[in-house]
C-alpha cells in the first residue's frame, strides 16, 4: 500500500487544514438537528482525554473564525477555549511555497511559540491542529489535561469555524468518575469511547514512567487523528488490534512545527529519551509531505513489530538501539536518517528516493537488514509537483548516501561528515535500484577518511531471488563472500551481536 501525499489532499476534504485569520462575532446558539455529537449529548461515562467529533450531512472545511469553549457545567468556568482565528502553525497547510528565505526564518525558528495554537504533551509545547475535517465530520482536539474525571462540561461551537453564520452548536457530557485502575498493568484504548481511553495519547500520559513489568495498552481497531508523544517512560508495549485496523495519523512537519532544539516536533509519533517500548501491529501515518517522519526514536531497546509506517521525508529518525521485524515502511527519501543501530529482519521498505542517510556514530553498529526487501517507488518527489512543473522531479532510489552536508568554512568538527557510518545488506531482495547501489558520498581528502565506513552488501538479490550484478556498486561498497566472510555474515546476521548483547524479544 503506497500512501500519496500532495497538497491536493489537504485541499479535497480529505483532510481540510485552513490558515488563519481574525475572529468575528458568534450567532445566538442552537443545536442542529441534522448533526451528530461525540460524544452524544448528555451522554455519561465518558473519558476526559475524548476528542470531541461533529458529524454533518455533507463534506466540510475548516475556517478561520470563530471560538470552541467547553465549560464546567456546574460553575460555567471556562475550563478550555480554542479560538479558531489564531493560526495553527507558522506555515498551516505544512508548505513553505512561496515564502522567501527571510520568511522562512521569520515564521519558523525564530517564530514566537505562543503566536499560534499550542498543545503541551508530557512537558513539551506542539503547534497543533485543534480541529481537523475529514469528510464529514469535524474533530475537535481540546487542550491535553483540560479535562477531568467526574465533571459535566458545556460545549459550544461558533458556527463560523464551519462557515455556518446562522447557527452555532451546544452540548453536554459527563465524564467517567475515576481513571482505571494502575495496577492491571493493562489498559484499551477504542476510538468509540468503548475502551479506557479514546486516544493513544491519553493512554501514553496514563502509563506509569517504569514499572516491573512492561505495561501493555491494547489499542482496538479505529482512525486516531492525534499527535502522539511519549517523553522518558519506559516499559511499555503499545499493540493494535491489527495492523491494518488501527491507524493513528497526523498532519505534521517541519514546517509546520519549525525545529527548536531537541525535541524534534516534525514527527506524527515519536518516542524521546524511552527504554523497553515495544509498538507491535498498527499503522502510524504522516499525512503532510516534507521533513514529515512517520516515526521519529530516541530511545533504546526499541521493538517495532509488524508496523505499518507511511511518513514522507524521513519517514524513521533514529537514535539509540532499535530491533524492527516483519514492518513495512514508506517514505519519499533519506526514508531512513539513520543515527541509530538498527537491527531490521524481514522488513520492506519502500523509498521515492534513497533509502537511507546513514549517520553512525562512533562505537556503535549502523542499519542492518537481514532477508529484507528495499523497493525503489519510481514517482516524482511530492513537493516537487506544482502548478508550473506538474511532472515534479525524480530523484534515484540509492541504497545509501553520505553526502557532504553542513558549512563549507570553519572548525571541521563543526562541519564533519560521518566516517563511520554502517549499512549492511544480507540476503536483501532489491528493486529499482541504481547499478552503482550506493552514493554520493563524499570524496576522501585530508580531514574525511573512508576507511571507517562501511556499506557491505552479501547476495543482494532481484524480488525473483535472481543475483543482482555487482560489477557498478560505488568503490567504497564492500561484497561479502560466502567463504572468505563466514563469520562476519554470521554475526551481522545475529541481532545480539548487532545491538550490544541485547537480545530483543517480541512479546
Amino acid at each position: 500500500m503506497k500512501i500519496i501525499k500532495t497538497a491536493a489532499l489537504i485541499a479535497s476534504g480529505s483532510l481540510a487544514l485552513i490558515a488563519c485569520s481574525q475572529n468575528t462575532p458568534a450567532p445566538e446558539a442552537a443545536v442542529a438537528p441534522d448533526a451528530m455529537f461525540f460524544p452524544a449529548n448528555d451522554d455519561t461515562g465518558i473519558s476526559p482525554d475524548t476528542p470531541l467529533r461533529i458529524t454533518f450531512p455533507d463534506p466540510l472545511t475548516i475556517h478561520s473564525e470563530g471560538v470552541i469553549e467547553i465549560t464546567d457545567a456546574e460553575t460555567g468556568e471556562v475550563v478550555d477555549r480554542i479560538d479558531v482565528s489564531i493560526p495553527f502553525g507558522p506555515f498551516p497547510d505544512g508548505r513553505m511555497s512561496g515564502a522567501t528565505q527571510e520568511d522562512r526564518i521569520r515564521l519558523g525558528r525564530e517564530s514566537v511559540m505562543s503566536d499560534y495554537q499550542v498543545n503541551t504533551l508530557q512537558g513539551v509545547d506542539f503547534h497543533y491542529h485543534p480541529v481537523l475535517a475529514f469528510e464529514t465530520t469535524a474533530i475537535i482536539t481540546p487542550h491535553n489535561g483540560a479535562l477531568g474525571y467526574g465533571e459535566t462540561y458545556n460545549v459550544h461551537v461558533d458556527g463560523d469555524v464551519f462557515g455556518l453564520s446562522d447557527r452555532d452548536f451546544e452540548w453536554s457530557f459527563a465524564t467517567r468518575d475515576a481513571p482505571p485502575d494502575a495496577d492491571t498493568g493493562r489498559v484499551t484504548v477504542a476510538s468509540d469511547g468503548s475502551g479506557d481511553f479514546v486516544t493513544v495519547q491519553g493512554a501514553l500520559d496514563f502509563a506509569p514512567a517504569e514499572s516491573a513489568e512492561p505495561f501493555e495498552i491494547f489499542v482496538r481497531n479505529g482512525r486516531y487523528d492525534e499527535l502522539v508523544f511519549l517523553n522518558g517512560k519506559s516499559d511499555i508495549i503499545l499493540r493494535g488490534e491489527s495492523r491494518d485496523g488501527v491507524v493513528v495519523r497526523y498532519p505534521n512537519n517541519s514546517a509546520f512545527n519549525p525545529p527548536r532544539g531537541n525535541p524534534s516536533r516534525r514527527p506524527a509519533f515519536q518516542l524521546y529519551e524511552v527504554s523497553d517500548i515495544q509498538l507491535s501491529d498498527f499503522t502510524i501515518q504522516n499525512d503532510f509531505i516534507g521533513q514529515a517522519e512517520a516515526l521519529l526514536v530516541r530511545g533504546d531497546r526499541v521493538i517495532i513489530d509488524n508496523m505499518q509506517l507511511n511518513g514522507s521525508g524521513d519517514a524513521l529518525t533514529t537514535y539509540g538501539s532499535i530491533y524492527m521485524q516483519d514492518s513495512e515502511l514508506i517514505g519519499d527519501g533519506d526514508t531512513i536518517l539513520g543515527y541509530a543501530t538498527l537491527f531490521c529482519l524481514r522488513c520492506t521498505i519502500k523509498s521515492v528516493g534513497p533509502f537511507t542517510w546513514t549517520r553512525t556514530r562512533e562505537g556503535q553498529h549502523g542499519n542492518i537488514f537481514v532477508d529484507s526487501e528495499m523497493i525503489y517507488l519510481d514517482q516524482p518527489l511530492p513537493w516537487s509537483v506544482t502548478d508550473d512543473n506538474p511532472e515534479g522531479q525524480k530523484t534515484r532510489g540509492v541504497l545509501a548516501r553520505l553526502p557532504f552536508n553542513g558549512p563549507r568554512e570553519g572548525p571541521r568538527h563543526e562541519r564533519s561528515n560521518f566516517p563511520f557510518a554502517e549499512m549492511v545488506l544480507i540476503n536483501t531482495r532489491t528493486d529499482g535500484i541504481p547499478p552503482e547501489g550506493w552514493g554520493p558520498v563524499e570524496e576522501e581528502h585530508a580531514e574525511f577518511s573512508w576507511e571507517n565506513i562501511h556499506l557491505w552488501e552479501f547476495n543482494t538479490m532481484d524480488m525473483e531471488g535472481n543475483p543482482v550484478d555487482m560489477s557498478e556498486r560505488h568503490p567504497l561498497v564492500r561484497v561479502l563472500d560466502a567463504e572468505a566472510d563466514a563469520e562476519l555474515i554470521a554475526n551481522y546476521s545475529d541481532p545480539t551481536f548487532i545491538l550490544n548483547g541485547w537480545t530483543p524479544e517480541v512479546k
